[in-house]
């Protein structure tokens, strides 16, 4: 149900079954209170599933996140209006439990850029408030790693790198929008996932093994490395770390011989100017899909 979404709404959001599991059985989700599906006999036609972490974004606010879809032939029945009216209280309950006394909000990616998605949520009070453009990079043309400064070197993310990582991710994404520090627990679910592929990733430590910089790649999709997360310390900014992480991951995803594009998605208004990065690295957007919120009242 979720790759017929993907494919026929062209979103490219494909799963394999393993990694959808993950994500029914992550830490804070109750799947029997959290996710809806409408069967037509035999058949899956509808689903949505809604999600909260448990600390607040870097505005102080609670957030909750919905998603799903509905089968294409099954469309312009109001299914996903339905959904909507049972997900929506259940994602408001959420943040309320989980950051009582905060302003919030409901989140949903709307898919595509004038997607039927984007026009039922309108319709419901949403509004557009962000654009991921996709980027791609075929696997040819790679350019030799640069140098680093003197006391940082590059590596491959180990066990004994999971909290140094995610210390890092959560400094380094403390002004990016929506953002918010990741707990333990949901990090490590990302760490040890079924399509984290550590020998594509790199980091860039100091002689002390902080992480200053990361590129964190998965396998979504075979024969397609995707990178998860891009990030440097702010003090480490303006350096070339991050280019220079991605020229090694790029470089690693040729070695392995497994892969033939490598990709990302980058929020079109990124305070670092991160999209001229991929550019320059060869990226070229393949497709933008848009972030749709609504603010929950007090």
């Amino acid at each position: 149900m979720v790759n017929h979404v993907a494919e026929v709404d062209g979103t490219e959001e494909f799963y394999q079954p393993e990694d959808l599991a993950e994500e029914l059985t992550g830490h804070g989700v109750d799947p029997a209170r959290d996710t809806w599906a409408v069967w037509a006999g035999e058949e899956l036609v509808a689903w949505t599933a809604v999600g909260c972490p448990t600390t607040p974004d870097h505005e102080g606010h609670g957030r909750a996140h919905l998603e799903g879809g509905v089968r294409l032939d099954h469309r312009g029945r109001g299914l996903g209006r339905a959904l909507m009216d049972a997900a929506e209280p259940r994602a408001a309950q959420l943040v309320s439990e989980r950051h009582p006394g905060r302003p919030g909000h409901l989140s949903v990616g709307a898919g595509l850029v004038g997607s039927s998605a984007q026009a039922m949520l309108r319709s419901r009070g949403y509004a557009d408030v962000r654009w991921f453009d996709m980027l791609a990079r075929p696997l040819d043309g790679v350019p030799e790693i640069p140098q680093v400064p003197a006391g940082v070197r590059l590596t491959a993310p180990g066990p004994e790198h999971e909290d140094a990582v995610r210390e890092a991710h959560n400094l380094a994404f403390r002004d990016h929008w929506g953002s918010g520090p990741v707990a333990p627990e949901p990090w490590h679910e990302r760490w040890v996932a079924r399509s984290a592929r550590p020998s594509l990733s790199t980091l860039a430590v100091d002689e002390e093994g902080r992480v200053l910089s990361y590129v964190l790649v998965g396998e979504w999709v075979e024969r397609h490395a995707y990178v998860n997360l891009v990030g440097t310390v702010p003090a480490w900014r303006g350096r070339g770390l991050a280019a220079t992480c991605l020229v090694r991951t790029i470089r690693q995803s040729v070695d392995a011989g497994s892969y033939d594009v490598i990709e990302l998605d980058v929020d079109s208004d990124s305070p670092t100017g991160a999209t001229r990065l991929y550019e320059r690295l060869g990226f070229r957007r393949t497709l933008q899909t848009v972030a749709m919120r609504r603010a929950l009242p007090l």
